[in-house]
């Protein structure tokens, strides 16, 4: 899924922090808006090109996520910050569009992961419940 391109401005960060315990990296923005990522989600929704692929279509199906750490976050001007995952993966960079976006639609892209990994067979390879998610329709994160 690609984010969609908006005229308007994303409101900016005003807090960013890594919870290793709990595995999410929770950002506050200046509309009042709060948001709590997962990395698992983080991770497997990478705008890097490994996770994107070059074009629509090639698209890798990331496994094997379940458990994935943050070894590190760094800054990236001053329009987004990179994150540097457990499995050596640090090639993606998360504009603030672009984790505003995460946050906005974490419901359904929990929902779109964990229906992939399904149909790829391998259904217990996330750290949601995929079951839990479909009753109940998925579950924003946001804190509002």
């Amino acid at each position: 899924m690609n984010a969609p391109k908006k005229l308007i401005p994303t409101p900016a960060p005003t807090a960013l922090n890594v919870r290793t315990q709990s595995r999410v990296l929770e950002i506050n923005f200046d509309d009042g808006k709060e948001f709590s990522l997962p990395f698992e989600l983080l991770r497997v929704y990478s705008p890097s090109a490994e996770v994107r692929g070059h074009g629509i279509g090639q698209e890798t199906l990331q496994t094997g996520k379940r458990e994935i750490a943050m070894t590190g976050l760094e800054p990236v001007g001053n329009y987004a910050v990179k994150p540097l995952f457990s499995d050596g993966h640090e090639s993606g960079i998360f504009s603030w569009d672009y984790l505003y976006w995460l946050g906005d639609n974490q419901g359904s892209l929990w929902l779109d992961y964990m229906e992939r990994l399904h149909a790829a067979g391998h259904p217990e390879d996330s750290g949601r419940d995929f079951t839990a998610q479909i009753k109940s329709g998925g579950s924003c994160g946001s804190k509002h």
